[in-house]
């Protein structure tokens, strides 16, 4: 019983040994990182997408599968469209009509400008019909005077020429309506071409929805999930797949108050992964979060300072290069320069990818 005692208590002094040796080694590792050089643990993470409906309807088939990668451009579902061809072709219907209409309402003009010609040659006629009434008129008022005429020839010349008066005012007035008419032709042919117009508009619609009924691909990426099935009924808007963008991936990490302060834009990173501590990426800072997280909003004391951290993102451009080899969620160790003339350590140890 006492050498079983013995033997534990061995083992937990080993335990222990190993314990405090770890802790030192990482306290060592961490002292080890030269002046101007900081680090930060984080994992890599990318920009999702959701793949919507722009109108309701039902979905007819989905072309990709959970993890499949998908360039821009690419065909990923497409919507029943039968409802909207049936619209679209109701739409060129009315169309067509419109543009009979139009042309309907430009020959109505030409034959009321016809209508025109003829009240001006009418009203021309009634007047000269009434010029010579009138100058019968003046002769034979004339004549009475010295019993040259009867009075009943003088009577038969006035009534002659207010005979011709009333017939040039008639004129005139057919030819005010003839112009009436005009006008009332020439409103419609605008609203014909006005309806001709809407109902092109009405075309150009429904084919934007009909070509928005396929659903491509607006990055490179890979399908993340399948929210919905064929045959499915959506609405506007209803999602159908989720795209992780890994053409926008970065590293997420978390630096003290003293280190993410000495940041800037485009400060140099060097990313580590877990799943591959061979490769060194080189990436840069592209965001520094202006507000400290995870911390009281008011800190009274310089210990209490030291609590608070940053949130830093660091992209890199090559990952496009290994679109098909990144994973989101790894996790892994970033390495900052919080002093842009520190110098990387000549000692550390992997391949840069380049």
């Amino acid at each position: 019983m006492e050498k079983a005692r013995k033997n534990w208590l061995v083992i937990g002094l080993v335990v222990l040994a190993l314990a405090g040796g770890y802790y030192a080694w990482q306290n060592m590792d961490r002292n080890a990182l030269p002046a101007g050089i900081a680090s930060g643990n984080g994992r890599i993470e990318a920009v999702e997408i959701d793949i919507s409906t722009k109108t309701p309807g039902r979905i007819k088939e989905i072309r990709v599968d959970e993890g499949d990668f998908v360039t821009a451009g690419q065909v990923l579902a497409q919507m029943d469209t039968v409802q909207l061809e049936a619209h679209r072709r109701q739409a060129e219907a009315q169309r067509q009509r419109a543009i009979i209409g139009v042309e309907a309402a430009r020959n109505l003009v030409t034959q009321r400008e016809a209508e025109k010609a003829a009240a001006d040659a009418v009203l021309a006629q009634r007047r000269a019909q009434l010029d010579a009434a009138e100058r019968r008129l003046a002769r034979s008022e004339q004549l009475v005077k010295t019993s040259t005429v009867s009075q009943q020839v003088l009577d038969d010349d006035r009534a002659t020429a207010e005979g011709a008066r009333a017939a040039a005012s008639a004129a005139e007035a057919s030819l005010a309506a003839s112009n009436a008419a005009i006008n009332s032709a020439k409103s419609q042919v605008v609203d014909a071409e006005a309806s001709v117009e809407a109902a092109k508009a009405s075309v150009e619609s429904i084919v934007a929805d009909i070509n928005d009924s396929t659903l491509v691909s607006p990055r490179d990426g890979r399908i993340q999930y399948r929210v919905v099935q064929p045959g499915e009924v959506l609405e506007a808007g209803g999602r159908v797949l989720n795209l992780v963008d890994l053409g926008d991936v970065y590293m997420t990490f978390f630096l003290p108050t003293d280190q993410a302060g000495r940041l800037s834009i485009d400060s140099e990173v060097r990313l580590v992964l877990d799943a591959a501590p061979q490769y060194i990426i080189p990436a840069k800072v592209s965001y520094v979060a202006d507000v400290a997280q995870f911390t009281p909003k008011t800190v009274e004391t310089a210990e209490e300072r030291q609590k608070l951290t940053f949130r830093i993102k660091a992209q890199k451009e090559l990952l496009k290069k290994y679109i098909r080899m990144v994973k989101t969620g790894l996790p892994g160790v970033a390495y900052v320069k919080v002093d842009p003339n520190a110098e990387w350590p000549a000692s550390q140890t992997g391949t840069l990818v380049q």
